[in-house]
């Protein structure tokens, strides 16, 4: 019998994750309350997704007494942890906890979780595709939209389950143990909800805690921040660098293991298990050095999970990336668009410019403040961008930040912005949609956003 069976559970959020985790309790015999701040109007695909359930709603507000009479809280990513009534559900030691941690509980398979500030998709796609290329069955879910639990609810079949993580899903997940752990960078981010740096940080270090012995923990040494999770991790670690590790020396160099990219062949070495194994990048489509790393971080995390090299090189041949991610929309009078409308932070919009060699950049940024810093890239814009076009709620403190650093305009909606954009530009121009900023000012989600931006240059 189902330890849940019968016990009152409140679900709060009822977005992919707040659904998956109805189902999943229903199933389980719970009685089950939905709590959202948003109206039923606004959540009615969320609500017919669930029409077969026998639920209980409070939707548009939150009741303090259902938190109270809980006994167990299943919070969606969403919701921030610092609400009056998850605050006190907590002092009065009411179980809270996450889609994630419902569904780790439920899987006989091993996990693969991937994390980090960029490149988390882009690095779980490419594991996912590699695992497929060998005829590996794996369920790839998590921070992608979908849930790892409409594996558990809909009782796939897979070797293993490959799951991108965000800090948010991480924060409410205290019991998981993958087979393997993924770390691509950490850089600021979410400073909208974590009070600083290292806040955001001990959430990621939440899924290095969850390691044991037998765990794979792949790091990015080139990334000093995530390098020194190898100090404090009992894991198995595994590299990923641009650097030749001879060329770093001591005993890293003797003891290496993992990944690292030979720039003058354009090859990965790979030193994972126990054998020496080259890939080719020659037909790698990708821009930029960060999906290198991305690259590398799979393809590390892809052998040691057992993945043949013949399997990941097909895929680094065909891979033609996720979209929303330096994506390239069209050419049009020698005009080059691209679409990186997941660039929602500082750091992701430098790596974007960094990617393109000579081009001169016309870039279009901003959108819902995220108490980021842009100063850092000033030099980078002043360097890459001939225009600077900024839409958004952020567009005035963006330019009081680098709008000296290149010709700036200041623009009221997004048509306006894409088509000044094309106004401006000159034949060999690159329009770069890179905002460095969350959506929800103008757009649901950056999938919107980019879509947009898509539709628009394509009416062009």
């Amino acid at each position: 019998m189902s330890k849940f069976k019968g016990k009152k559970v409140l679900i709060v959020g009822f977005g992919l994750s707040g659904v998956a985790a109805a189902r999943y309790m229903t199933k389980q015999g719970a009685k089950v309350t939905v709590t959202d701040m948003k109206q039923k109007s606004e959540l009615q695909a969320s609500v017919n997704a669930c029409a077969d359930l026998k639920l209980e709603y409070e939707l548009g507000k939150h009741n303090n007494k259902t938190f109270h009479t809980a006994e167990l809280i299943v919070v969606s990513p969403g919701v921030p942890l610092n609400i009056k009534p998850l605050e006190e559900a907590r002092e009065k030691n009411i179980p809270i906890t996450g889609e994630i941690e419902l569904a780790a509980g439920e899987l006989e398979q091993p996990l693969i979780a991937i994390t980090g500030t960029n490149g988390k998709t882009t690095t779980t796609i490419l594991v996912g595709e590699m695992f497929a290329a060998d005829a590996k069955l794996a369920y790839v879910g998590g921070n992608i939209g979908k849930p790892l639990l409409d594996f558990v609810n809909d009782e796939h079949k897979a070797e293993a389950v490959i799951a991108e993580l965000s800090s948010f899903q991480l924060d409410i997940t205290e019991k998981i143990t993958p087979a393997a752990a993924v770390f691509t960078n950490l850089e600021e981010d979410h400073l909208d909800r974590y009070p600083d740096m290292h806040a955001y940080s001990q959430s990621k270090k939440r899924l290095l805690k969850a390691c044991d012995r037998n765990t794979f923990v792949v790091l990015n040494y080139d990334d000093p921040n995530v390098a020194r999770f190898a100090e404090e991790t009992a894991g198995r670690v595994i590299w990923f660098t641009k650097r030749d590790p001879m060329l770093i020396g001591g005993t890293f160099a003797e003891n290496f293991c993992g990944c690292y990219y030979r720039p003058a062949t354009r090859e990965i070495v790979a030193r994972v298990t126990g054998k020496e194994e080259i890939f080719s990048l020659q037909q790698f489509r990708l821009f930029g050095d960060h999906n290198r790393e991305n690259l590398m971080a799979a393809t590390a995390v892809a052998l040691a999970m057992g993945v043949s090299p013949k399997a990941i090189q097909s895929v680094i041949n065909s891979f033609r990336g996720v979209p929303h991610r330096l994506e390239f929309v069209r050419r049009k009078d020698g005009v080059y668009f691209f679409n990186d409308s997941k660039a929602t932070n500082v750091m992701s919009v430098r790596k974007s410019l960094e990617a393109f060699a000579a081009s001169p950049i016309i870039l279009i940024a901003g959108g819902k403040d995220k108490n980021q810093e842009f100063t850092p890239i000033g030099n980078l814009i002043r360097n890459k961008c001939k225009i600077l076009i900024l839409l958004g709620e952020s567009k005035e403190k963006i330019n009081r930040s680098i709008g000296d650093f290149a010709e700036t305009y200041l623009v009221g909606t997004f048509e306006e912005a894409v088509l000044l954009a094309y106004q401006k530009s000159r034949t060999g121009d690159i329009i770069l949609l890179s905002p460095g900023c969350s959506s929800q000012d103008l757009f649901r989600n950056f999938e919107e956003r980019g879509d947009y931006f898509k539709k628009i240059v394509s009416q062009l």
